[in-house]
């Protein structure tokens, strides 16, 4: 096929520089005159809505409401809960006037929200009649990065946090573990990323966390990447904003919290997973156009007539646009591969003959010729199979980039040469963890929850260890 777009990178010989390419020339995203931030276009801000409307009708499900929170957060009340500062310090940007006037305490622009949905829930909740409280956030935060990518890393992004208040330990347990689901859930059945998911060390944890939770995503190149994680607080949290409740016997008890979030970065993980050196292959339900019509010699009579038909009957059953624009159908056909859309459906003086249009498939490039009659059964069946053969090659690849290692060597060996996920034994200690991110500039992505046995002892000190653990290098 002739390519009328501009050339990007190939993918095998500078993948940063394919990533980058193929933001900006499936017009994603575009960068801003504030640095490390982006513009997010249209087609990509299409993607982020289709993916909020998937997470946001789960969370609705699962009983959580949307508040929103103020963006700048009190010098004073940041400072409540010294591990949470400690974490986010580094990354904080200051508001310190009002106008031409020094403000009399500073405000941060929020890197998160918990301290305000804390110091909200002290005064909101009394009673144990008043919990749980299923509240989440859509919004944006701004942490100072230092390297920025867009989606994958920026100063301002889109992200949605949830917060909530439990009466026990065990409730925020189970909120924590639940949402994780919900977040697999999405990763497999919306954007068809297969994943693992577990816990993080206590070196990966959030800070203030008691425990984190995560799914991560292999990316094509071998890298790893948290694609989103959940959060048990306890009560920590709790004690230091002296949020209390008073229970069915009247005492006075601190609520458990639990605290979750995924960002604009499922889009740069759905980009790298699926993407190839044609651009964007996009999962079908986050697609905002599913179907793409191209007329074929539309200037011969009847082919626009009935390309307007089409698109009229396949709008009812799924995002379909059509094209009519005097681009050549080649260019066309290029510059939809490029965006990821699904289908195309080509239509042409021939094909009307014979009652038929062709339909390709971004996925794999077949196309077959279907029926006219048969659309409304046709297309919703190959958006399935596009879906199902999406995730099916993405799994293949993270299985054919997951491996075992007994030493550190060998762990370091493999990450140099096939980067992956690389399975191996820890015996818990920190400083065999900082070794690791020394020697191999590695790092640990989580217990799974499902455990393996790949030997005895840990592969960085020769100790005992039961704890199977994933590393691998990291966006």
């Amino acid at each position: 096929m002739e390519k009328r777009v501009e050339a990007i990178t190939d993918m095998n010989v500078d993948f940063a520089q394919w990533y980058t390419d193929v933001v900006r020339k499936a017009e994603l995203a575009e960068y801003a005159e504030t640095g490390g931030c982006i513009i997010y276009k249209p087609y990509g801000y299409a993607i982020w809505e289709l993916i909020q409307k998937a997470l946001d009708t789960r969370f609705k499900a699962t009983g959580h409401e949307n508040v929103y929170m103020p963006l700048l957060v009190p010098e004073g009340l940041l400072q409540k809960e010294a591990d949470h500062i400690e974490g986010f310090a580094p990354e904080v940007a200051w508001v310190t006037h009002g106008g031409a006037e020094k403000l009399m305490e500073r405000y941060c622009v929020r890197p998160t929200s918990e301290v305000l949905f804390c110091s909200f829930y002290a005064k909101d909740i009394e009673s144990y009649r008043d919990l749980p409280r299923l509240y989440n956030q859509w919004c944006s935060v701004m942490r100072w990065e230092k390297t920025t990518r867009p989606f994958l890393r920026g100063r301002e992004f889109l992200w949605q946090e949830g917060h909530t208040a439990h009466a026990t330990g065990e409730e925020s347990l189970a909120e924590a573990l639940q949402m994780l689901d919900v977040y697999c859930e999405v990763s497999s059945d919306v954007l068809a990323m297969p994943y693992i998911k577990g816990q993080k060390t206590e070196r990966e944890k959030f800070a203030g966390a008691l425990a984190t939770y995560t799914f991560e995503n292999l990316m094509h190149d071998g890298k790893a990447l948290q694609s989103g994680t959940t959060h048990d607080f306890g009560d920590k949290f709790a004690r230091a904003f002296e949020i209390q409740y008073l229970d069915k016997n009247n005492k006075q008890q601190y609520v458990h919290q639990a605290s979750w979030g995924v960002s604009t970065r499922l889009i740069g993980a759905i980009i790298m997973v699926h993407g190839d050196n044609n651009g964007l292959c996009l999962p079908p339900e986050i697609a905002p156009v599913q179907v793409v019509i191209v007329p074929v010699a539309a200037h011969k009579e009847g082919v626009l007539d009935k390309a307007t038909e089409l698109h009229a009957r396949l709008s009812k059953i799924s995002r379909a646009k059509l094209d009519t624009s005097d681009k050549k159908p080649g260019w066309k056909f290029a510059e939809y591969e490029m965006k990821g859309v699904p289908l195309r459906v080509e239509i042409g003086p021939k094909d009307i003959e014979q009652n038929q249009c062709v339909i390709a498939r971004r996925d794999n490039g077949e196309k077959i010729s279907v029926s006219l009659d048969a659309l409304e059964t046709e297309i919703p069946a190959l958006l399935d199979a596009v879906h199902k053969n999406m995730y099916a090659k993405a799994a293949a690849r993270m299985a054919e980039r997951t491996f075992s290692a007994t030493d550190l060597p060998t762990l370091k060996k493999i990450l140099d040469e096939t980067p992956g996920h690389v399975k191996a034994m820890w015996c818990g200690s920190d400083a065999c963890e900082v070794r690791v991110k020394e020697e191999a500039t590695a790092t640990s992505r989580c217990m799974p929850f499902v455990q393996e046995k790949i030997g005895d002892t840990c592969f960085v000190c020769g100790e005992k260890a039961d704890k199977m653990v994933v590393w691998g290098r990291a966006y």
